[in-house]
Parts: C-alpha cells; sequence; structure tokens
C-alpha cells in the first residue's frame, strides 16, 4: 500500500502522530528513498532500463552467438585474451558504478556481461591447446549457442562457476540468467557424455533434460525461500520449467491414459502457479493443455462435430472462474495463507572419435 504526504499531514491533522513525529518520519523516508532507489528497487521498464538492458545484451551477443567465422579464426591464444580484457574492463566499470556511484542496474549488467566473457575464455583456451577430446572441434565460438555438441560442456561448468562467483560479490539477479542458460546448454551437451558416444540418443537426452529441469526447479524453490532484495529465483525457475517441461512434452507416442496424465501434469502446473505466485509454469502449462487438446482433435475427436463447442464451452467456463478469482483473489489469499504451515508460505514469490553429427538446440 502506498501513502502520500498529504495522507501522512492528514494523520497529524487527526492528532494520530505530532508534527515532530512527521518531520522525522518525512526524514527517515526521504534518507530511504535515496539508499534504495539505485539499489533493491526493482528495475522499471522505462527507457532508461530499456537502453541499459538492450546494450548489455547486444554486447553478450556480439561476443558470443553472432561472432563470424573471422573472428574464430584470430586463434585460441587471441580470443582468450580478448574475453579477459572484456571481462576486467567490463568487471572495472561494474564495479565502479555498482560501488561508488551506487547504480545497481548498470553497474550489475557490466557484471553480467564480464560473466558471459567465460565461455569465449575458455573455448580459447580449449582451441589453442587442442583440448576438445573425443568430441571435436566445434568449428567456431557462435555454435555454442546453437547446436549441441559434448565439447561444449568445459565451457558451461566455467560459466556457471563464474556467475556464481560474481553473485557472491554483486547481488543483481540478471546474473542468474548466466548460470541459467549454462545449467540448460550442460542439460543437453552432457548427453553424449553419459553415453560415450557422439551419436544422438533421443531418449537418454530427453530423460536428461527432465532430472536437469527437476534440479533446477528444486534449487529455485531454495533460492526463492532466501532471497533478499531481488528475483534471484526467475531465471532458474524459467530455464527449470522449460528443461523439464521439454522432456516431458518431447516423448514420442503413448497410450490414451499417458496423454491425459500429461495433461493433467500441465493443470497441476496451473495450481503450482497461482500457489508459487510463478507465471512462468502457467504459460508452459496453458501450451502443455493446448497439445494435447490439439491432439485429442487431430486424432480421437477428429470427426466430431460437437468437440470444438464442447471446448468453447470450456474456454468460457475458465474464462468465468478467472473472473471470478478476480474479484475474490484477496480472500482467497487470505483464506490460504491463514491455512498455509510457514515452511509452505516462504515458497510463495511476493570428446580421439570424429565429431558427433551437429545437433540443433532446440
Amino acid at each position: 500500500m502506498s501513502y502520500s504526504t498529504a495522507d501522512l499531514r492528514a494523520a497529524v491533522d487527526a492528532e494520530i502522530i505530532t508534527p515532530r513525529d512527521l518531520d522525522n518520519l518525512l526524514g527517515f523516508l526521504g534518507t530511504r528513498q535515496r539508499d534504495t532507489s539505485s539499489s533493491s528497487s526493482p528495475p522499471a521498464f522505462d527507457a532508461v532500463h530499456l537502453l541499459w538492458y538492450a546494450g548489455a545484451l547486444i554486447v553478450i551477443g556480439a561476443m558470443g552467438l553472432f561472432t563470424t567465422l573471422a573472428f574464430s579464426q584470430m586463434g585460441g591464444g587471441a580470443l582468450t585474451i580478448t574475453a579477459l580484457v572484456y571481462a576486467a574492463m567490463f568487471t572495472a566499470a561494474g564495479h565502479y558504478l555498482w560501488v561508488v556511484r551506487k547504480l545497481r542496474t548498470p553497474g550489475g549488467l557490466l557484471i553480467a556481461i564480464a560473466v558471459s566473457m567465460t565461455p569465449l575464455a575458455v573455448y580459447g583456451l580449449q582451441d589453442a591447446f587442442d583440448a576438445w577430446g573425443k568430441f571435436g572441434n566445434p568449428n567456431k565460438m557462435g555454435d555454442f549457442y546453437v547446436w549441441i555438441k559434448g565439447s561444449f560442456v568445459f565451457m558451461e561448468l566455467a560459466a556457471i562457476a563464474a556467475a556464481a562467483l560474481a553473485l557472491r560479490f554483486y547481488r543483481f539477479p540478471f546474473i542468474v540468467v548466466m548460470a541459467a542458460v549454462a545449467l540448460w546448454f550442460l542439460s543437453m551437451d552432457i548427453v553424449p557424455w553419459i553415453t560415450g558416444s557422439g551419436s544422438s540418443n533421443f531418449e537418454t537426452a530427453r530423460r536428461v533434460s527432465i532430472g536437469f529441469g527437476l534440479a533446477m526447479i528444486a534449487a529455485a524453490v531454495l533460492v526463492n525461500g532466501r532471497q533478499r532484495g531481488g528475483d534471484f529465483a526467475f531465471w532458474l525457475y524459467l530455464f527449470g520449467v522449460m528443461t523439464f517441461w521439454g522432456g516431458i512434452t518431447a516423448t514420442s507416442g503413448g497410450t490414451n491414459l499417458a496423454k491425459a496424465m500429461y495433461c493433467a501434469l500441465n493443470v497441476g502446473f496451473l495450481l503450482i502457479s497461482v500457489f508459487l505466485g510463478r507465471r512462468v509454469f502457467a504459460l508452459f502449462g496453458t501450451i502443455g493443455i493446448t497439445i494435447y487438446l490439439g491432439d485429442l482433435a487431430a486424432k480421437v475427436f477428429e470427426d466430431s462435430l460437437l468437440f470444438p463447442f464442447a471446448l468453447s464451452l470450456i474456454g468460457v467456463g475458465i474464462i468465468a472462474l478467472g473472473l471470478y478469482y478476480y474479484r475474490h483473489q484477496e480472500a482467497v489469499g487470505r483464506w490460504v495463507d491463514e491455512r498455509l504451515p510457514e515452511p509452505l508460505k516462504q515458497l510463495r514469490a511476493g570428446s580421439s572419435m570424429p565429431p558427433e553429427p551437429a545437433k540443433l538446440r532446440a
């Protein structure tokens, strides 16, 4: 709830607080606003923050996703030196903005850029010493973001370690993106190490994705219960749910019962979304339900005239339920909070072998 200065002065007029209390309170709130406006307050979606984030993403993409083959031909040593120089410069600038100027958003973004240089530095070292192992040279740095190859595992482990180190000194949620993306890629690139072969093994990859996704969601739950001054769990939830849900959705074939259980899982995602206050569960749950209904329409009820109309009624009913919940969400929230144990309340939001055939990241 927000209160204006006029509200506080009205409290003085009503003799609820004294004029001296008002002066002390306004002085304290003014100091607190200066201290928190550049640190713990959530980033606003305005032109300034848009430019900060857009610039950071362009730099990260320029030194990774959009690197050209000519850039990779600089040689491994030059690439590592370039990455280290970039990391040092952005760390120094980010530290200055974070510590001296108290500008946490641009400072944190520069630290995140420095962390994103880690895969490039490790790629350069592997290239310089031909340390690709049995999975072969991946050709160019930009392929790290596009193709699945066992050679990239060390780059991902290094990126996770660098992000964890940066978070130790700079509590900025966007740094978690670097670790979350690396974990997501690791869930795919580690499959050749598990199978011991460079050939594609779809079923193993799917099961590994499910396991990684569950682990990331569990980590997000733990982070959510301990985070202070920012939403550090958001990116872990996003990539964890995406990895887990993707592995489940990629199941081929299946009986009608298995498909119904898949739909029930996605309905469960909707309920989890309400309980945890995390929209990412609702997003993938809705997509999953849509996939299930599409399968029903194409296979089970292909010749049914009433199926579209029945689905329309179900959709209208869901909208009506949403309207009802919107009108009573405060009462429902209070009812849930009164009956939840305290631990549950804290979960809520308030490769000598030839290179393997390249597989596109999904």
